[in-house]
């Protein structure tokens, strides 16, 4: 066996079948060159619960596959693919990456070339293009952590005494020795395995392929960066690059790096470096997330009470010809408590998620209205204050929220500000038999009901000045490639070679029910999903039962009140202690005489109530809407569809 290529994978199921996609490509034309028995794939999966298994199982069968049933970790899993492997030459590939057809080929034959070399890193580029640093990368000495950690390295990217850690001064399109590879791709001799030793598996998660780069050294074996060919890296998808977890994990991984290698002296002074820089990013993420989470609750609270403190006088002026007539109370815990019902209630209607949707924001308005019209009725008479002034006031709060929002969009603060109503502009280059494919992904990925995508369909592109003029006249936002059309090679060349515009990449296989990119190093990435499972995730039936048990407990409570409003009567009552005893759920699918559809579905119970509020046209269309509740469920869309037809929440025949 010449090849044995290992990846990791970790809940990161649709670019791992990206990653296997490629690779597989990549395995068949290196068994074309060395033999149909040449090379082998081994996926660890470290207990992950997005199905990863499955999708492995189904469409890969000719990968062998490791299952653990916990998270042993990076380093772990990779020795146990390492153990399982039979390759002159072992590859640690990341799950978030796509190589080129030829990657495999022309890593080996370098290494072949190359007996001193111990291991070797590639080129490789994010999901716009760009070329990531750290492709080529030097030892984190306490002089060069120090230049990163506080900014000189970007400062000033190409002096050799400033750009020590990314070796910034290093032409990215030569091949040159450097002391660290990335653990995305890294190629290894097994005989410099056998001398190094294997990953340390002290590092849970990074630091690990600094370590065994530094191994490599000190074995007398070379590292090569080899920028003749060219990878994707998804880099961000497996873990979140700002949070605080992957700040102290990171950090942490090279504290036990300089403890292990540096003397007593200079470990000290980099674990004193490394734990101020822990400390800084760690009290600085913190402020930043708490303004980032509270900046708009805090906002809409202050206006809602500004706007109290005036509604309040003219109220009292015009109803009662008398200022003060409402006593301190009112002002000081009646409207705050109004005030904290509406944020809470904007907040489960995610409308202060971003990006920020009016739809949402109005949303939880109206229910939280709704809920305090409720108390307000079962408080006694000397603390109903005003019902007519409470409206007022939620009227207010719609429009004051609204048009700070829009204020703040002139200001620029489009992170705070309402998504703009522009379309998205979708190029997709693909042969026209996958055109309905990959719309109707997309489609089913948002809400039914969203009509913010504008399709430009366009046969297969090779040229990259005329995919680029192509970009630039359609004004396109993101870019979707069919990887039948498309060999992976020819998408990152084309990718690495734009110019004048970045849009947002995308790739399709053909018969998949994701698109997947990434639209920056720095996010989570991008994935169009048809993935309608979500209802039944263990955590989201727990959620539905428990809100069903907690509104037929509210319904039966205050039975007299509720049941004003509905038609039938006896129904609603009856509908109660059904729910309450499990047989059904307060909301459920749009029932079906289509067996096929309905076998597609994930199994709930049937609903007292279905998740639209308009008639369906046919039995595909009540499949879409069914389909877009399963895979995008909320307890605060069952809130808002029984708020929204309240008045038939009896009529349900069984």
């Amino acid at each position: 066996m010449k090849l044995s290529v290992i990846i990791v994978n970790y809940n990161v199921k649709y670019f791992l079948e990206q990653s296997l996609y490629s690779a597989g490509l990549a395995s068949k034309f290196f068994k074309e060159i060395h033999g149909s028995d040449s090379v082998e794939i081994i996926v660890v999966d470290n207990a992950s619960n997005d199905r990863s298994v499955e999708l492995v199982v189904e469409k890969y069968p000719n990968v062998r596959l490791i299952e653990n049933k916990t998270n042993v970790g990076f380093s772990k899993a990779n020795n146990q693919g390492i153990r399982e492997s039979a390759g002159d030459y072992i590859l640690l590939l990341n799950p978030d990456t796509v190589v080129s057809e030829d990657t495999f080929v022309k890593v080996v034959e370098f290494m072949d070339r190359h007996p001193e070399a111990g291991g070797l890193g590639v080129k490789m580029i994010d999901g716009t293009g760009r070329f990531l640093p750290e492709s080529k990368r030097g030892f984190p000495s306490p002089e060069a952590a120090f230049y990163k950690l506080f900014g000189l390295s970007s400062l000033f990217p190409k002096s050799k005494r400033f750009s020590k850690y990314r070796l910034g001064y290093l032409d990215k399109d030569e091949i040159n020795q450097v002391d660290v590879l990335s653990g995305a791709f890294m190629l290894l001799r097994k005989k410099t395995l056998d001398v190094s030793g294997l990953l340390d598996e002290d590092f849970f998660m990074y630091g690990e392929d600094i370590d065994l780069s530094y191994r490599i050294i000190k074995a007398g074996y070379k590292n090569y960066y080899f920028p003749e060919t060219e990878i994707i890296h998804y880099k961000g998808e497996s873990t979140k690059k700002g949070s605080l977890n992957y700040v102290y994990m990171f950090y942490n991984a090279m504290i036990i790096f300089a403890q292990k290698h540096f003397s007593s002296k200079n470990a000290g002074m980099y674990t004193y470096i490394i734990k101020s820089a822990i400390w800084l990013r760690a009290v600085v993420s913190i402020f930043k997330r708490l303004f980032d989470i509270l900046f708009l609750p805090i906002s809409d609270a202050v206006l809602f009470y500004i706007g109290f403190m005036i509604l309040t006088p003219y109220w009292e002026a015009y109803k009662f010809n008398e200022v003060y007539y409402y006593p301190p109370e009112y002002l000081n815990f009646a409207v705050p408590s109004y005030i904290l019902v509406w944020i809470g209630m904007i907040s489960l209607s995610k409308g202060y998620q971003k990006p920020v949707y009016s739809g949402n924001l109005f949303k939880g308005i109206l229910i939280g209205t709704f809920f305090i019209l409720v108390v307000y009725s079962l408080l006694n008479e000397e603390y109903r204050y005003s019902r007519a002034l409470l409206l007022l006031g939620s009227v207010w709060a719609c429009l004051s929220s609204w048009f700070y929002r829009i204020i703040l969009r002139l200001l620029k603060l489009k992170r705070y500000s309402f998504k703009r109503s522009k379309n998205k502009k979708i190029a997709v280059f693909s042969a026209q038999e996958y055109h309905r494919s990959v719309r109707e992904i997309i489609l089913n990925s948002g809400p039914y009901e969203r009509k913010g995508f504008d399709f430009e369909f366009h046969s297969a592109v090779y040229d990259a000045t005329e995919l680029n003029k192509l970009i630039d006249e359609n004004n396109c936002d993101e870019v979707i490639f069919n990887y039948n059309d498309y060999t992976p090679g020819v998408i990152i060349s084309l990718i690495s070679k734009l110019t004048n515009t970045q849009p947002e990449f995308k790739t399709y296989i053909p018969k998949s029910n994701s698109i997947v990119g990434s639209s920056s190093i720095h996010s989570s990435g991008d994935i169009y999903v048809s993935d309608i499972s979500k209802i039944t995730k263990p955590s989201n039936i727990r959620i539905k039962r428990t809100g069903d048990i907690f509104l037929s407990l509210l319904f039966l409570v205050f039975f007299p009140i509720f049941v004003l409003p509905v038609d039938n009567k006896t129904g609603f009552l009856r509908n109660i202690f059904k729910v309450l005893a499990g047989k059904y759920s307060w909301v459920g699918y749009i029932e079906s005489d289509n067996e096929e559809y309905q076998k597609r579905l994930p199994q709930i119970k049937k609903g007292i109530l279905h998740p639209v509020l308009y008639s369906a046209e046919d039995e595909k269309d009540i499949f879409k809407v069914n389909a877009y509740y399963a895979g995008n469920y909320n307890l605060t869309d069952d809130i808002y569809v029984i708020y929204k037809s309240f008045y038939d929440i009896g009529n349900k025949k069984f």
